[in-house]
């Protein structure tokens, strides 16, 4: 064991991967999450490419393909559901448009969850309230008045990152909206879905069905194009009326699916964004998965970039002694260019779905090779480290679960 104290903010993907990678290179560590439990449902994820070499070494991969969602593939479909493109699962190695690892966000973070809940202190129900740092170490006070002290602090908590507001600068200074909304929720499977996603677009906005391992249920999505976005994040009774108000008399099957925005469990909307920083670290504070470098869901990358920069955080501290100053500049040496071109991927992305005004440039050319080598990038762009000599435990043992609220 090193000795090394550190506190994660966050339960969701990244954090409790962290934890993982944290675990086995011999520090002990402290997960807050500030809601009660772990959030269940939530949008299909993806991992791609060296993404999947991360949860092979994780040991997991049997685990996350039993609880996939188990998608084929997608289709296109016209107002009439009519098929227009088919994308299969298996297409491009399984790195496709429709990922062969696909699965719920909820049940990737149980399954987390489950893995290190032996071996790492959860505190759920709490939040860091403040902070503050010195050359030895961090003093943190929780919001439920505990005050403990780490040795290093990584903030893994989302694209409204409070501990990213606190330590940097207001979520403004860092936060790219993309001109995009996004929601996703849970409704009866009346309408037949089986193993296929089911997509309509039409004029920049678009609805879609996808399947999820309840067979009696399917996942709603929905897009739709918003120049600005001042809807709090936490009101979700507005981002229901906004959704109802923005997809209103859009076709296909979208009236029946919207008729099932009040009754489900796990409403969620938010902006397409990205989170641009010069930098992901001050002094003994770090930054992890979407809270650094969110890449929008429009880019199909933010579970992979979690838990490829999980391992290398972790790799690259314990193979710096635990120093944060190298620890850290190793790990944003190693992650920049893989995360630029994943916030590329979603950048393009979402442009795609524009609808093109009379002065608008020429569509861009997906089939070109430059396109086909940023895709590539974005998938298998970052070296993965053995870390020869680091400790490595092959496990997660030692500290019992600690949980102000059982998930």
């Amino acid at each position: 064991m090193s000795g090394i104290r550190v506190l994660v903010a966050g339960a969701s993907i990244a954090g409790p991967a962290l934890a993982h990678w944290l675990r086995r290179r011999g520090a002990e560590v402290t997960v807050v999450e500030r809601a009660p439990e772990l959030r269940p449902g939530g949008q299909a994820v993806d991992a791609r490419g060296v993404a999947k070499e991360v949860i092979r070494r994780m040991g997991l991969d049997a685990a996350v393909r039993a609880a996939r969602t188990d998608t084929a593939g997608a289709n296109i479909v016209d107002a009439d559901g009519n098929v227009l493109e088919t994308h299969r699962a298996d297409d491009h190695g399984g790195d496709g448009f429709i990922a062969d690892i696909e699965i719920l966000r909820g049940d990737l973070s149980r399954l987390l969850y489950d893995d290190t809940r032996d071996g790492v202190e959860y505190v759920f129900g709490d939040r860091i309230a403040e902070l503050s740092q010195d050359a030895d170490g961090v003093d943190v006070v929780f919001t439920g008045g505990d005050r403990r002290r780490f040795d290093l602090v990584i903030g893994a908590d989302g694209l409204h990152s409070q501990l990213r507001a606190m330590v940097f600068e207001p979520r403004e200074h860092f936060i790219r909206h993309l001109g995009l909304v996004l929601a996703f929720y849970s409704v009866p499977n009346e309408f037949g879905v089986d193993r296929w996603m089911i997509d309509y677009q039409e004029a920049g906005r678009s609805a879609g069905l996808r399947p999820i391992p309840d067979a009696t249920r399917a996942m709603a999505m929905f897009s739709f194009p918003a120049a600005d976005f001042d809807v709090d994040y936490r009101d979700v009774a507005a981002q229901k009326r906004l959704l109802c108000e923005r997809m209103d008399g859009f076709g296909w099957l979208t009236q029946r699916i919207l008729a099932h925005v009040d009754d489900t469990p796990d409403f969620y909307l938010d902006q397409v964004a990205q989170v641009v920083m010069d930098r992901w670290s001050s002094g003994r504070v770090g930054l992890l998965g979407d809270a650094a470098f969110s890449a929008s869901p429009m880019s199909g990358a933010g579970t992979g970039l979690a838990l490829v920069g999980a391992y290398l955080l972790a790799g690259e501290l314990a193979a710096a002694g635990w120093d944060p100053e190298a620890g850290f500049a190793g790990y944003e040496a190693r992650m920049r260019s893989f995360v630029e071109a994943n916030q590329e991927i979603g950048r393009l992305h979402v442009h795609s779905l524009e609808v093109p005004g009379p002065d608008a440039e020429p569509s861009l050319d997906f089939a070109s090779e430059w396109f086909t080598e940023l895709v590539e990038r974005a998938i298998n762009g970052v070296e993965l480290p053995d870390y020869a000599g680091v400790p490595d435990s092959g496990a997660s043992a030692g500290l019992p679960m600690i949980s102000s609220a059982k998930p």
